[in-house]
């Protein structure tokens, strides 16, 4: 299955330009640990750089810094990883893995914005299909109970 299939599409994003406060602000009214810092070009978005829940404690609040006048540009993570759309789950969850990242922005082929993927997306994927495989372990049991009596 590709990750384009279940990533979130409704993607938090803001400008280089906004302020930590304008991004933990969206974080809270969205409920989201994150935004993504996009590039308009052509009127295509293109994901330039990430900003964590995280980031903003470690990097803000614990080293007293104003809130105001930091830019998501000032501290966003600047070696932003992406995956294509097209690409595998398990693929994906290996490159996450290496990459040790717990949320990964989905892009099209062009490298335009698509969606993101989170960890928890994929904690919740991987549930739901154990929980199939568990449910057709039964079901068989059952069913060789009953043909067998």
């Amino acid at each position: 299955m590709p990750v384009g299939e279940i990533c979130n599409r409704d993607v938090i994003i803001l400008q280089r330009e906004a302020t930590i406060l304008d991004a933990a602000k969206l974080m809270r009214e969205h409920h989201v640990g994150d935004v993504l810092v996009v590039e308009e070009r052509d009127g295509a978005r293109f994901p330039v750089g990430i900003v964590t829940d995280r980031d903003l404690v470690v990097e803000i609040m614990a080293t007293g810094l104003d809130q105001a006048v930091i830019t998501v540009g000032d501290i966003m993570v600047q070696e932003l990883v992406t995956v294509k759309e097209s690409t595998g789950v398990f693929e994906t969850i290996q490159y996450m893995r290496g990459k040790a990242v717990r949320r990964l922005p989905i892009v099209d082929e062009n490298g335009v914005l698509v969606g993101i993927l989170a960890l928890d997306d994929l904690l919740e994927l991987l549930s739901e299909e154990l929980l199939a495989i568990a449910k057709l372990i039964r079901y068989q049991r059952q069913k060789e109970t009953t043909l067998r009596r």
